[in-house]
This record gives C-alpha cells, sequence and structure tokens, in this order.
C-alpha cells in the first residue's frame, strides 16, 4: 500500500483537474443551469396552458355574441319596417286631415253665401214665404226648402268637424307610436353596435392569446435547446484517472437515491438536472452514464454518505427527490 500522503496528494490533484475543467465551461451555466432553463420553459408551458384556455373562453364568447348580433339585427329590420308603417299610416291621417279640414272650410263659406243670398232676396222668414206664396203647395215647397238648404249644410259641417276631431287624434296618436319606434328602432342599433365593438375586441384578445402563445414556444424551444447545450457542456468533463475505478463501456449496479442541494458541486460545478453525485473511488469525476429512470448524467459531485456503489441523482425540486426514492440501478457508464 502506498503511503497516506502519497494518496492524499493523488486524490488533491485529480480534484484539481476537474476543478480546472469546469472553471473552462461557458460562465452562464452558473446563472441558467439547464434545471432553472427547464424549470422556465415549463412556466412557460403552463402560461400557453392558462392562455389556451382564455382562447377557448374568448371563441366561445364571439360564437355567442355572433348569435345575439344575429338576433338584434333581425329585431332592428321588424323595427324599421314598424316604424315606415306608422310613419306611412301618420302622412295619410295628415292628408286626410287637410282634406277635411279644406271641406269643413268650404261647407262652411258656402252655409255663408246662402244666408247672404237668402237675406239679400228677403225670403228667410217663413212668414213671408206663407204670405208671398200663391197656393199651399208653393208655401209648403218653400218652407221645406229652406229647412232642406239648412239641413244639409249643418249635416254638411257636423261631419267635417267629427272627422277633423277623430283625424286629429288619429295623427297625434300615430305621431307618439312613431317616436316610441324611432327609440326602440335607434336603441336597438346602439345594440348592435355595442355587440359588434364586442364580438371584435374577443378577436383582437384570440389574436393577443395566439401570438403571445405562438412566442411562448418559440422562447420554449430555445430554452430547452439551451438546456441540453448546458448539460451537453457539463457532461464534457474530464475523467481523473484513480486506482481501480470503473472505466467507461461498462455497467455497474449500484443504490440510487435524488437528492435537491441548491449551489455548487464539490467539483465547482453549479447544479443541474444530470449532476450525479459518486464515490470518485468508484466512479472517477467527469464520467458519463446513462441512469435508467433519470436519463443522461455526469459524475461531478460527492457526498459523505455516497460511499462505494451508490450514486446521488440531483433534482431541481425536493419532492422529486423524495419521489426518486431509494432504488438499485444497473447505470452504464461512456
Amino acid at each position: 500500500m502506498g503511503e497516506p500522503g502519497t494518496a492524499l496528494r493523488a486524490g488533491l490533484a485529480a480534484v484539481c483537474v476537474v476543478v480546472l475543467a469546469a472553471l473552462q465551461l461557458p460562465a452562464a451555466i452558473g446563472a441558467d443551469s439547464p434545471s432553472r432553463l427547464r424549470e422556465q420553459a415549463r412556466a412557460l408551458q403552463a402560461q400557453n396552458g392558462a392562455l389556451g384556455s382564455k382562447a377557448q373562453a374568448a371563441w366561445l364568447s364571439s360564437v355567442s355574441l355572433g348569435t345575439r348580433i344575429e338576433h338584434t339585427r333581425a329585431a332592428l329590420v321588424s323595427l324599421r319596417a314598424r316604424t315606415r308603417s306608422i310613419s306611412l299610416r301618420r302622412a295619410e291621417a295628415e292628408r286626410n286631415l287637410r282634406s277635411t279640414r279644406h271641406t269643413l272650410a268650404v261647407s262652411e263659406r258656402n252655409l255663408a253665401d246662402r244666408l247672404r243670398v237668402l237675406y239679400e232676396q228677403g225670403d228667410t222668414d217663413p212668414m213671408a214665404v206663407l204670405v208671398g206664396a200663391s197656393s199651399i203647395d208653393e208655401a209648403i215647397n218653400g218652407l221645406e226648402n229652406l229647412h232642406r238648404i239648412a239641413g244639409q249644410d249643418r249635416t254638411v259641417i257636423e261631419r267635417a268637424k267629427a272627422a277633423r276631431a277623430r283625424l286629429i287624434d288619429a295623427t297625434r296618436r300615430l305621431a307618439a307610436q312613431e317616436a316610441q319606434a324611432r327609440q326602440a328602432e335607434e336603441a336597438t342599433a346602439a345594440s348592435v353596435a355595442a355587440l359588434e365593438a364586442a364580438r371584435r375586441e374577443r378577436a383582437a384578445m384570440l389574436t393577443s392569446f395566439r401570438a403571445t402563445r405562438s412566442s411562448n414556444s418559440a422562447k420554449i424551444s430555445k430554452l430547452e435547446s439551451r438546456a441540453r447545450a448546458l448539460f451537453a457542456a457539463q457532461t464534457r468533463l474530464p475523467s481523473a484517472q484513480q486506482g481501480g475505478p470503473a472505466t467507461g463501456g461498462q455497467t455497474i449496479t449500484v443504490t440510487a437515491t435524488g437528492y435537491s442541494l441548491r449551489g455548487r458541486t464539490a467539483t465547482g460545478v453549479a447544479v443541474a438536472y444530470g449532476i450525479v453525485a459518486v464515490d470518485p473511488n468508484v466512479i472517477p469525476f467527469g464520467s458519463r452514464m446513462t441512469v435508467p429512470g433519470y436519463g443522461e448524467g455526469v459524475a461531478a459531485d460527492t457526498g459523505g454518505a455516497v460511499v462505494g456503489a451508490r450514486v446521488d441523482l440531483w433534482f431541481p425540486t425536493r419532492a422529486e427527490a423524495l419521489a426518486c426514492g431509494t432504488r438499485t440501478v444497473t447505470i452504464t457508464l461512456h
């Protein structure tokens, strides 16, 4: 066996080789470890999931708004037709009212003209008619003519006045109905405009959600690519030769557990997914390996409890480390 001082110096030399190699890695490894990049990617994926739900809700709202717009437009068409009908009826009533007023004015003028003629001829007094008649028949006819003429004029005037009153009432009522119909028409048109504005807003939201999801997808791809590149850089650590350890191409059965400590490893490399703590007397620092159920890893850490055929696999969260548990696996060294 060699002297203890010699073995210690050899071990320190091996560690120095690994530390120097780690210092040559990109500075971004410490700031952006693969695990942190993957966490950012998962956060963006969660955001995309939420955006997908919001986009679905916005689309359903847009469809509902489209249906409401169609129904409201149909109601607006019906209201406009009703307003036109009332307007036509009101215009007809106004024409009839003007005609009735003209008829009443003509009848009143005719009556005045007849009365003036009768007074001028002196035949307005029934007694004068009786005295001036040459026979009873002539007297009766004269009296009947007086009553008939007066009655006809009164009938025409009374009918014209009654028609005027009815037409005035109808005109006022139709004017009120037309005003109400126009108010309803304007309110419905405003509803259509508001619904269309809301649907345009939903369309803009959909466009924004899709643009954000597309941008997030591109960022996720870049983050994952960067994480793979950083992990690959970490796996390029050189192997430090130790006496009698396992070598590349071999398989070894080990007890695997999980850990999630933060900071830097025993070799100075920032912790990240794929960092494996080993006993360097069994697996040299810098050895790359494939761990069933975990994936690719690199021997870059150690610990007081990692002795012999044991490995600790790094996870970004304590829950994932606990879920790993303790299990026996056969790893392959590269």
